[in-house]
């Protein structure tokens, strides 16, 4: 689970977002905990996710060798959204990403020293309203400074799309971005664990989480069938951007400048 659908509404005043809204690398342990409660009470409160649990902290082999984003509410001094990233150098560390848990990467070796792989981003469920866009914006921003200043070539993850939703959306989600999105051949991959089957998918007009549709919108691709997560009762699907050729008007946004492709 990588991706987490991020319902947002009404947006704050651009004056109070810079000034309410940090965004930065967590550089202490007391910010990386504070990340690591928030994922606890996202993914396993909320969700019910089955996953390692640690004094109240979501927890996994990856954490050590990741680098963790964090929006922090400056006025409450607070942790409210958070997104991990996990670089060339920590897979190699580590010699192995979590993608590989869920997926067969072969097909993505000859790029794997410049693949950055994200995930795990959650917002605060009491910032999923008026201040949630703020605070989804804050982290993509954060993201986007982070590839600028270490100039990332490629960002990868595993999008999730709950099945709570139904067969049915899930299928017709699927077909739209394996018709749509489809990653170049040398980019497929194989998922280690495939959907259980779904729904007709004809006549459905799919719901797509948001983090999905805005890697979408950046230009990302999608690298072939999902893969079943069942810790988070989820499909992931893995989503590969190259910067290179990231759409340029949203490039220009993300990054603060237009890539050449």
């Amino acid at each position: 689970m990588a991706l987490m659908q991020l319902q947002t509404g009404s947006v704050v005043s651009s004056v109070e977002s810079t000034t309410r809204f940090s965004v930065s690398i967590a550089r202490d342990a007391a910010l990386i905990n504070a990340a690591l409660r928030l994922r606890y009470k996202v993914f396993c409160e909320e969700m019910g996710a089955d996953l390692d649990r640690h004094d109240g902290r979501d927890l996994d082999e990856f954490d050590a060798y990741c680098e963790h984003l964090v929006v922090v509410d400056e006025w409450r001094d607070k942790v409210v959204g958070t997104y991990r990233i996990l670089p060339p150098w920590g897979a190699r560390q580590l010699a192995k990403r979590y993608s590989e848990t869920e997926f067969r990467l072969d097909a993505l070796r000859s790029i794997e020293n410049d693949m950055f792989e994200v995930g795990r981003a959650c917002v605060h469920p009491a910032y999923r309203n008026a201040e949630g866009s703020v605070v989804l914006a804050r982290l993509w921003s954060g993201l986007g400074r982070y590839v600028r200043d270490n100039q990332v070539k490629y960002l990868a993850g595993c999008a999730s799309v709950p099945l709570e939703r139904g067969a049915n959306n899930l299928g017709a989600l699927r077909a739209r971005l394996l018709a749509a999105h489809l990653a170049p051949e040398e980019f497929r991959i194989e998922p280690l664990h495939g959907l259980p089957p779904l729904g007709d998918p004809n006549g459905v007009k799919p719901e797509m989480p948001a983090l999905l549709q805005g890697y979408l919108r950046l230009g990302a691709w999608i690298c072939g069938e999902p893969a079943w997560d069942p810790q988070f009762d989820c499909a992931d699907f893995f989503v590969l951007l190259s910067v290179q050729q990231m759409q340029p008007r949203y490039a220009r946004h993300f990054l603060g400048y237009v890539t050449q492709n």
